[in-house]
């Protein structure tokens, strides 16, 4: 069900011309739907969920709602954004240290190059060879496109390709093992005794691994020492979870590893296809392979980087949204979603291994997620600004003010993000290997 907000129409939250509450409350509907298939499967009563339009809101729009010491938080760094080629739009994402040299490198801009020089290279190049020249140095910018055009092209089309959440079933699995099922806890929440690993950054699927430790998962972060991540960024889609730093490319690294792969029941990855390739070579038969990029897993940019905002100004979202200029949705619902998309495909794969002892890949989107939209009815002409969701929408821990969950059924998560690479890597209670 769907609560009444006094004074708002659910569709006031995250008001845009496309239906972006639609969405959200789908993809949270998404999960409730896949917990109440594994409650049944594990005899549990079936629960009672109030979608609350404000509670969905607020989460998907919770960079813009966080503020640290009283203070908002740019979601961007200076060089991502839109910039006016010499035929039209772009869109930059540089929020990275090495996303930002790579951009420079690929307008042959020097390192020291600020948002002023970068604006008048783009004006001197079309929009195309921004676009071109980007990919070439793996770097990240898209033209700004209309939907049509999108449609048109062979990546719009692999993109609007295939399910909205892609499960395959590993059919060489064999039965689950007994200690896999003896870590479940009596009539503790959906998900507990359930071990992820978390290979994820930024959006998308941080989203879907905090909804699972929300769900009770265990959920361990791996990242790499090289790449630090930012830290509000973190702050904010790190609850739930543990954090630690592994060279997985190194012998020591791989070892480590390896032990951690043999115990778990999810790994999530989060980087384009093929950049983590090798890794789950070793992987236990009973596994659940959740899987998020960008553009999906065919078509000629399936081994491109991409963020929501990219994905958006590629798609012609953002011509839509837009005026004179491009504009953007009220809040990266492509993320969002799509994290709430793949966190029910997750527990759905947990609700069939339970049962038939096959592990699953499950494969989402971005850009699959943005043709959902694109093609749902529901459009509104001139839509009001969206509402602000209310205070209480929002927790404070120390310094930190951000969303509650999404479903309003948790009052917030199961602890917050803890210091990014503090955490050993091993599971909770047992000590890591020398």
């Amino acid at each position: 069900m769907t609560l009444p907000v006094p004074g708002h129409d659910a569709g006031d939250y995250l008001a845009a011309r496309l239906p972006v509450y639609a969405l959200a409350a789908g993809s949270l509907s998404a999960v409730t739907g896949a917990v109440d298939r594994l409650d049944a499967v594990h005899g549990r009563a079936p629960r009672t969920w109030r979608l609350d339009p404000e509670r969905i809101a607020a989460s998907f729009a919770s960079d813009r709602l966080l503020r640290v010491a009283g203070a908002p938080v740019s979601g961007f760094a200076e060089l991502s954004g839109f910039f006016a080629a010499a035929d039209g739009w772009v869109r930059t994402h540089a929020n990275y240290p090495h996303h930002r040299r790579r951009l420079l490198t690929a307008l042959d801009l020097s390192d020291d190059a600020g948002r002023d020089a970068v604006a008048t290279r783009i004006g001197s190049l079309t929009a195309a060879d921004v676009e071109d020249r980007a990919a070439a140095a793996q770097a990240i910018a898209a033209r700004v496109r209309t939907a049509d055009e999108w449609a048109a092209s062979p990546q719009g089309a692999a993109a609007a390709s295939g399910d909205l959440v892609s499960t395959v079933v590993h059919t060489e699995s064999s039965r689950l093992g007994t200690g896999h099922r003896s870590r479940r806890v009596p009539g503790g929440l959906p998900l507990s005794g359930v071990r992820v690993l978390d290979l994820t950054r930024v959006i998308a699927g941080p989203v879907a691994t905090r909804t699972l430790a929300m769900l009770g998962a265990e959920v361990l972060r791996i990242d790499p020492p090289s790449i630090p991540e930012i830290a509000v960024q973190h702050r904010d889609t790190g609850q739930g979870k543990r954090s630690a730093l592994l060279d997985v490319r190194s012998a020591d690294g791989r070892a480590v590893w390896d032990r951690l792969l043999a115990d778990a029941d999810v790994v999530v990855t989060g980087y384009r296809p093929g950049a983590l390739d090798g890794l789950l070579d070793h992987a236990p038969p009973h596994l659940v392979r959740g899987r998020v990029c960008a553009w999906g897993g065919s078509g000629p940019w399936a081994d491109r980087r991409g963020f929501d905002s990219i994905v958006q100004a590629a798609s012609g979202i953002a011509t839509i949204e837009g005026g004179d200029t491009p504009g953007a949705l009220p809040a990266q619902a492509l993320d969002h979603a799509t994290g709430y998309l793949l966190a029910a495909g997750i527990v759905d794969a947990l609700a069939a291994g339970h049962t038939d002892g096959h592990g699953r890949s499950v494969d989402v989107s971005l850009a699959r997620t943005g043709a959902w939209l694109l093609s749902a009815g529901g459009r509104s002409p001139d839509p009001p600004p969206p509402a602000v969701p209310g205070p209480r929408c929002l927790t404070a821990h120390g310094d930190l003010v951000t969303a509650r969950p999404a479903l309003a059924e948790f009052d917030d998560y199961p602890f917050p993000a803890r210091r990014w690479g503090g955490d050993a890597p091993a599971w909770p209670g047992l000590t890591p290997a020398p």
